[in-house]
């Protein structure tokens, strides 16, 4: 803490008995109002700028201009052509955060934390903050949407005195997960805090949650009771987008027989080979196709009913499926939930987790061991969610709340208000 401390406040704090305290209102708004400017700060990962295309792309279509703000080379490939982008970041920290993504990959626990806040997010607010107040100006924006791990855009809206909302791609920070490590929770605020300070902000805030409006990208259905929670918090379900996959074969699909998708995101080293080995032996033998997400070469020899593709266009392809294995990705989660697929979840690090455990909770999946899991445990596992009716119908009682949430019409729909 260099010989600071500061108490910020959350609105989290008294989870789940009470929130206490009350949001800030929202500007007025105006009748008819018309076109406003929305920018939307992310950082560079590919998992939390998805969803928020999605809500851009509702905001456009209903004729409202919308930019971005971020690292320029990630963001063109998953945005339209033609789509503004302000550049954010410094060129140093850009060569670090390769690196820097490695190191964290092999840590765990409180140092993966750690790491995740001394390495990534603080240092990326602080790369970032120039380039989102420059380009709020530029942009004349009207509000600012951040995404939870982009410091620098609430604290430039706030420099700014422009509204700002939550852009919350994973549902883990609503779930207080550090609430039994009470020093590291008050350490994670001691982060947040001193960022504010060092850039002249006293009055505190915790910037992972706006104060007027937070976009949560799932619902009570997944994440739990909700009703804490105050108005300005908005559980809209997953907003579905994602940049092209590349060709697929549909050919290989055979109509009529179960398939399953088995995609752990980025595939880690020998662990990552190793997991999807034993997947594959565990599918071998069953009366079902799967398609797994794996670059080239990772399974050696892999069964006639598995087809490897370095790339697949997800959204499509979940359509097709009959269960999903996955690392516990929120993305990938809500994605197949909301095609009423169940899962098995084997997480590694970060929310995963946390994910898996709201999966097992809402009794749309299991979870296995990922560092242990043989093909035996993973063959009975997904027998037992292909064939198990109750793991269906919970994925179907989720389906059917995120429907009713709105997705990205529903977001969309807040952020005119708050604009």
């Amino acid at each position: 803490m260099r010989g600071r401390r500061v108490q910020v406040p959350s609105l989290l704090d008294d989870i789940p008995a009470s929130l206490g305290g009350t949001a800030a209102a929202p500007p007025p708004v105006e009748e008819g109002g018309g076109r406003r400017r929305f920018l939307f700060a992310v950082p560079p990962l590919v998992g939390h700028v998805n969803p928020a295309v999605s809500v851009a792309s509702e905001l456009a279509a209903r004729g409202h201009r919308v930019a971005w703000v971020g690292h320029k080379t990630m963001l063109e490939p998953l945005l339209k052509p033609g789509s503004r982008i302000f550049p954010a970041g410094d060129a140093e920290f850009a060569k670090r955060l390769t690196a820097a993504r490695e190191q964290w990959r092999g840590l765990r626990g409180p140092a993966a934390l750690k790491f995740l806040w001394e390495e990534f997010i603080v240092p990326l607010g602080h790369a970032m903050l120039p380039g989102v107040q420059e380009a709020i100006g530029k942009f004349r924006a009207d509000v600012v949407v951040g995404d939870q791990q982009v410091l620098a855009a609430p604290v430039a809206a706030r420099l700014c005195d422009v509204p700002w909302a939550t852009s919350a791609t994973t549902s883990a920070e609503f779930t207080r997960p550090l609430a039994g490590m009470p020093l590291v929770e008050e350490w994670v605020r001691d982060q947040i805090g001193d960022f504010q300070l060092d850039h002249g902000i006293e009055d505190l805030l915790d910037l992972r949650f706006s104060d007027h409006l937070t976009l949560v990208f799932t619902t009570s259905a997944l994440l739990g009771d909700t009703s804490f929670f105050p108005d300005h918090f908005a559980f809209v379900g997953p907003a579905l987008s994602r940049p092209p996959g590349g060709d697929f074969p549909w050919e290989w699909l055979q109509e009529g027989r179960p398939a399953v998708l088995v995609s752990l995101g980025t595939v880690e080293g020998a662990a990552g080979a190793r997991f999807l080995q034993a997947a594959a032996e565990a599918v071998a033998d069953l009366d079902v196709q799967a398609v797994f997400v794996a670059p080239d070469r990772v399974l050696r020899d892999p069964p006639p009913n598995v087809l490897v593709r370095p790339h697949v266009p997800q959204l499509e392809l979940l359509a097709q499926m009959s269960a999903v294995v996955t690392h516990g990705g929120h993305n990938t989660v809500c994605e197949s939930l909301a095609h009423g697929l169940p899962l098995v979840v084997a997480p590694i690090r970060a929310d995963q987790p946390i994910i898996a455990r709201q999966v097992e909770t809402a009794g749309a999946g299991r979870t296995v061991r990922y560092g242990r899991a043989g093909a035996a445990e993973l063959r009975e596992a997904l027998v037992d969610v292909l064939t198990g009716t109750a793991y269906r119908e919970a994925a179907g009682r989720v389906r059917e709340s995120f429907a009713a949430a709105g997705g990205a019409a529903e977001a969309a729909s807040r952020l005119e208000k708050l604009a």
